[in-house]
């Protein structure tokens, strides 16, 4: 028996980082997917295979341990965990396929993580459904990263453009967002748990002045849906321009984020922001008739993916 699942990745429009802290955020889903497929192993060993980054390794899955055996070590965490919840622990082989960059601030490791929970249940024919699936794959990364906000593998599950109500609340916006967005990344990977942890760490330092950006973000944030719902995309530019300076003073923003910044907004783009946990990793900029001048402007320094909302969420099958 074969068990295959993809789960799709994300960007933030609104609210990352304040979103752990129960303020709302604005996400979609987009089509770039990572591809799990789970198989019995030929030997006694369980094997993860991942030949799009050059990674391979033996995972001792009862520990929570592997044996590297080929690349670098990073998504490995997220498939340990997966599996210590949803496996028991026989030997099968894994393989990863993603077309979505590890590290980008695009939500590799929820589209991963979600990915390989719906394959793992599929192979041991467990029932589960999309909103049990999504708490699952958000106490993975909760567990991997120490604090993780439930919004990208919420999106990876469902797909879709989605608003996040401070009470936990998911809403599909039903309105045809199709605004032109251009996602710019650096080589530079962002780590979600580090990133995490410096802004928890800095709010415990100076409560009194970073408790109130992180509520000014969840305010802008219930902003930037309505000028979503109206289609307001002058309005939505300007709320991408402050977000991006809020994220600068909690300090996830870097030198090669603001260029890619910066470098969008003199080609044109009205709105440009980090997008995700900051430290490396990517923006999204908003540009409505400059789409390729903004596109060439980013990859002069950087790269550039295209991308597009899409309303596929999880997919999983098995195969005898």
């Amino acid at each position: 028996m074969i068990a295959k699942a993809s789960a799709p990745a994300k960007t933030i429009l609104f609210g990352e980082h304040s979103v752990v802290y129960g303020e709302p955020a604005i996400a979609g889903a987009v089509n770039k997917r990572a591809y799990i497929t789970i198989k019995e192993s030929e030997s006694e060993r369980s094997i993860f295979k991942a030949p799009d980054i050059g990674f391979e390794a033996v995972l001792l899955s009862k520990e929570k341990k592997y044996v590297l055996t080929k690349g670098k070590p990073g998504i490995i965490r997220y498939i340990l965990e997966s599996l210590y919840r949803a496996h028991d622990h026989s030997p099968i082989e894994i393989t990863l396929s993603s077309n979505v960059p590890i590290g980008s601030g695009l939500g590799s490791s929820a589209a991963v993580t979600v990915a390989t929970l719906a394959a793992l249940y599929r192979y041991h024919n467990v029932r589960f459904n999309k909103r049990s699936l999504a708490h699952d794959a958000h106490m993975v990364e909760q567990a991997v990263q120490g604090v993780a906000s439930p919004l990208d593998t919420l999106v990876s599950t469902y797909g879709g453009l989605v608003y996040l109500s401070r009470n936990k609340k998911v809403e599909r916006f039903k309105v045809n967002f199709d605004a032109p967005f251009v996602v710019g990344y650096t080589t530079k990977h962002g780590n979600t748990g580090k990133m995490v942890k410096d802004v928890k760490n800095l709010k415990m330092r100076n409560p009194k002045i970073i408790n109130p950006v992180i509520s000014s973000m969840g305010n802008l944030t219930n902003y930037a849906k309505q000028a979503i719902l109206k289609k307001d995309y002058n309005k939505i530019g300007e709320l991408m321009n402050i977000n991006h300076g809020f994220l600068d003073v909690i300090g996830v923003n870097t030198l090669e984020l603001s260029r890619m910044v910066y470098n969008a907004r003199e080609a044109g783009a009205i709105g440009s922001k980090t997008t995700g946990a900051g430290g490396g990793g990517s923006i999204i900029a908003l540009c409505p008739g400059k789409v390729d001048e903004v596109a060439e402007a980013i990859a002069r320094d950087d790269n550039i993916l295209k991308v597009k909302f899409t309303r596929r969420g999880v997919s999983s099958r098995v195969y005898m």
